[in-house]
């Protein structure tokens, strides 16, 4: 399991507002647009240029690729069912975890009951013989009266 960092630091008030008006224009956070950056950034092994729109637009125009950006992938279909597959498989283990945790449960409740019933009290076996003859006494008590 892999924790996430937190990255900081500074700019000047200049350019924070010009990030959250680029932010603001294609609907992100400011987190969003950093956390894509970085990850493009780590997928291409440093190697991003950033380009102005317009220039990119323009070399798009120039070359005969119609790509938009973010490029899009086609995926096999059969990747997608595989996909789907495994992600019912994945629902059906969940129901099969939670179904064997109240079986569990159902069996730890039975145990409590059990263990309770095989408590004996010895105010409830004092109780059960009336008889005095009957009574222990432990140890030697020299009684004085």
């Amino acid at each position: 399991m892999s924790k996430n960092k937190t990255i900081s630091f500074r700019v000047s008030e200049d350019k924070f507002e010009t990030l959250r008006e680029i932010a603001d224009e294609r609907d992100l956070s400011l987190s969003a647009v950093f956390r894509d950056y970085v990850d493009m950034l780590v997928a291409h092994d440093g190697q991003v240029e950033v380009v102005p729109e317009h220039q990119l637009n323009e070399s798009n125009a120039s070359t005969s690729d119609t790509e938009s950006f973010p490029p899009k992938v086609e995926v096999p279909k059969s990747f997608v069912r595989e996909h789907e597959r495994l992600e019912l498989e994945a629902e059906h283990l969940r129901e099969q975890l939670e179904e064997h945790k109240r079986y569990v449960t159902k069996l730890r409740q039975q145990l409590d009951e059990q263990d309770k019933e095989d408590v004996v009290q010895l105010e409830d076996l004092d109780g059960s013989e009336d008889d005095e003859e009957a009574s222990y006494r432990l140890g030697n008590f020299e009684e004085s009266i």
